[in-house]
């Protein structure tokens, strides 16, 4: 009876373990927590099962701790911890602790190795190899090769390979991997053919490269030719027709399928998911024997990227089991739609938190301009990365809160290219031009190389500020850099050269595009309107309609633009009907602008005014400027008072207006209007903002406020204007009396 008593508690105490290495893999920690501390007998491997449960789920602090409770630790509790170090990435914690191990067995060893080769530290992974006292196992080798080929290092990789004692599977697995998950398929081909062997895992490395590159054709007669095609096949396939589009093909396979485990039916989950056919992704959810967490995941996410949200919410709540990944998922929805209170609600009942859902909800404060409640969540955070701070950064830039953005950019620690191009850009959105240029001088000689994102920033810093010489310093990093294929950056030049009047450069860049885009055509069209040249515009455009690429509004303004200033007012007339009627699209207030000022400048005041007066949409500060801009420029008083008083409901606080219509009285001689409106400037307590001017020096740019004692060498630069000023005036005497 004893001895059956002894028996039954053991088979307890297995059941136990198992369950809660169960709950530990599913993710069901708080169950697998419950489940041991009920446990009245417990041995060694329910304190591994417990240590491993915790170390999967996250909680790598809570396990150490238990490790450390452990009266008795055996070889398994050792390996068992460093094994749940290095499934959290936290390598030197695993070190420390292997040099701690009153003994060690080949397992510990190749643990501590891929934990070196996965993190990317080849050289101390290398060393540590060189310390094993017996290399004749094949793990460590493989290890190696594993960490060299995933660094795309195939030489040191293979070089390794050739010396191993004694190669199995794994080993020719290693090296495949390197080069098909690395996407050197034609090596990794060569490779394939080369090998003495082959099981289904050599295949499926084949399969799944073919699948990663985009060969669909290749993978699709790898997938033919597998002797005995596993589950892993299938999905692998099935897969790589979902992210390719080819929902039909993924449909077929499914139905071809000899078995479906739940990796198969998750994977058909995602195929619509993606594609948007959210209603078959619910038959199928529907229809699954069984479901894991992915599978609930999965569809969470698939009613948030449709905006179902109530729905995910629904689902989120009937989850038998929740995972940070599909709570996170519907803080994102939430996020994304501007409910940050209801992803707030989500936040909080999340016990552990992983750095995604922190900047996730960070974020959602962030788009929404909340960045007080962003900064506190920020604060709150203990384990920031790269991307909490660049979230921030760009929060603030949003805002035009650019010292609060310096501020934090200079606080974090390691900055990536994404830090840096999140401050180039909040400087460019912000008008602070030169503060953009300047940080990438900066971020150049800190050794950050410049991507296609800073270069398409400094560009458009340049444009702005029609620094040619430091434009086209930037165009030879481009080419030196190897971006000058890239579009964004080609558009950003083509607007460059063009608001630095180098229009025959801009168009030297946009005929070296390959496959141009609306915005290259578009940057073009404006550039050669900005530059007065209509005639070229209209042809340009009739072009583009030959390629059979489609206008959309922003074509519209530079052409309309470029006809105003070109004077082709029935050109203008005719692109704005067919804008409308053959083109479809709806007239913004730009596009009534641009008509405006086509028509005011032609003199044809009393139909600009009339289309003006019959918009369908609100009339903006810009329509009115361009009518009184008109009114002034034929003298009619009439439609310049009209224009004004409209202006200065838009825009009350704007001396420009008032200083326009006093210019205008001025030279019809009405003093009395003059001085009214400067008696409405003073009781508004309004001042002509100072003039800012740009100069490019030696390839330097310098910005001059006017009346600025802050400027060096103010005083040489007004005795030097002084002395050329009466120069101009001798010369002009000379000239007039040699007349």
């Amino acid at each position: 009876m004893r001895l059956r008593a002894i028996g039954e508690k053991g088979s307890q105490v297995f059941n136990h373990n198992m369950k809660i290495t169960q709950l530990g893999k599913s993710g069901r920690i708080d169950e697998a927590i419950k489940v041991f501390s009920q446990m009245t007998q417990r041995n060694a491997v329910t304190y591994n099962s417990m240590i491993s449960a915790y170390a999967k789920n996250g909680r790598v602090g809570d396990a150490r701790q238990l490790f450390d409770n452990m009266s008795h630790r055996n070889l398994v509790s050792w390996n068992t911890m460093i094994s749940g170090y290095l499934h959290n990435d936290k390598v030197e914690d695993a070190y420390g602790l292997f040099v701690k191990m009153p003994e060690r067995d080949l397992f510990s060893w190749t643990l501590m190795i891929t934990c070196y080769t996965r993190n990317g530290e080849l050289d101390k992974a290398r060393q540590l190899f060189s310390l094993l006292p017996d290399k004749r196992d094949a793990a460590c080798w493989n290890a190696m090769i594993a960490g060299y080929a995933k660094k795309g290092k195939f030489d040191d990789a293979k070089k390794f390979f050739d010396e191993m004692p004694s190669k199995n599977s794994v080993s020719w697995n290693s090296m495949l991997a390197g080069y098909t998950k690395n996407g050197k398929m034609r090596l990794g081909l060569k490779f394939f053919e080369e090998m003495p062997e082959r099981n289904v895992v050599s295949w499926n490395l084949m399969l799944d490269g073919f699948v990663e590159v985009g060969d669909l054709d290749s993978a699709w007669k790898i997938f033919k030719t597998v002797p005995d095609p596993n589950v892993v096949s299938w999905v692998t396939m099935l897969s790589g027709f979902a992210k390719n589009g080819k929902i039909a093909q993924a449909e077929d396979l499914f139905e071809q399928m000899p078995s479906r485990n739940v990796v198969a039916w998750n994977a058909m989950i995602a195929a619509y998911v993606q594609d948007h056919q959210i209603e078959k992704a619910v038959r199928i959810f529907r229809d699954m024997p069984e479901m894991d967490s992915v599978s609930w995941t999965t569809m969470i996410n698939g009613y948030v990227r449709v905006g179902k949200l109530d729905e995910a919410r629904q689902l989120l709540n009937r989850m038998p089991y929740k995972n940070i990944a599909a709570q996170t998922a519907m803080i994102y929805g939430y996020v994304q739609n501007g409910r940050v209170e209801e992803a707030s609600q989500i936040f909080n009942q999340i016990a552990i938190r992983d750095g995604v859902c922190w900047n996730t909800l960070i974020a959602g404060y962030a788009q929404c301009d909340r960045m007080p409640e962003a900064l506190s969540l920020f604060r709150k955070m203990t384990n920031k990365d790269v991307v909490s701070w660049n979230i921030m950064i760009t929060g603030y830039a949003q805002l035009g809160q650019m010292d609060k953005a310096l501020q934090i950019f200079e606080e974090m620690g390691e900055k990536n290219i994404v830090s840096w191009n999140s401050l180039i850009s909040g400087y460019v959105q912000n008008g602070l031009y030169l503060d953009a240029l300047k940080s990438i001088v900066i971020m150049g000689q800190e050794g950050k190389r410049p991507d296609q994102s800073t270069f398409s920033c400094g560009l458009s810093a340049c444009a702005n500020l029609a620094a040619f010489q430091v434009g086209k310093q930037l165009h030879h990093l481009v080419v030196k850099s190897g971006y000058v294929d890239d579009l964004f950056v080609s558009n950003a030049l083509i607007t460059m050269y063009a608001k630095c009047g180098k229009v025959v450069n801009a168009n030297l860049v946009f005929e070296d595009i390959n496959h141009g885009d609306i915005v290259s055509w578009n940057s073009l069209i404006s550039g050669y309107a900005l530059n007065g040249h209509g005639n070229e515009v209209v042809e340009l455009f009739e072009e583009m309609l030959i390629e059979g690429v489609n206008p959309d509004q922003v074509t519209f303004v530079g052409l309309l633009s470029a006809c105003s200033h070109s004077g082709l007012v029935d050109r203008g007339l005719k692109l704005f009907k067919s804008m409308t009627e053959v083109h479809l699209i709806e007239p913004l207030a730009e596009h009534y602008a641009c008509m405006v000022d086509l028509l005011g400048r032609a003199g044809r005041l009393e139909e600009a005014f009339e289309m003006v007066r019959d918009m369908k949409i609100t009339t903006t500060a810009r329509i009115w400027g361009a009518l009184l801009g008109a009114s002034r420029i034929h003298r009619n008083l009439k439609f310049a008072n009209y224009a004004t008083e409209k202006l200065l409901e838009l825009e009350p606080d704007k001396a420009s207006n008032y200083v326009l219509l006093s210019k205008m009285h001025a030279e019809a001689g009405r003093w009395d209007e003059v001085e009214r409106v400067r008696v409405l400037m003073k009781e508004n307590d309004m001042e002509k903002q100072p003039g800012c001017s740009w100069i490019e020096v030696r390839n330097q740019v310098h910005a001059f406020l006017f009346d600025d004692p802050v400027q060096p060498r103010t005083a040489e630069i007004c005795s030097v204007l002084k002395s050329l000023a009466t120069e101009m005036t001798n010369t002009s005497s000379f000239l007039t009396s040699y007349d």
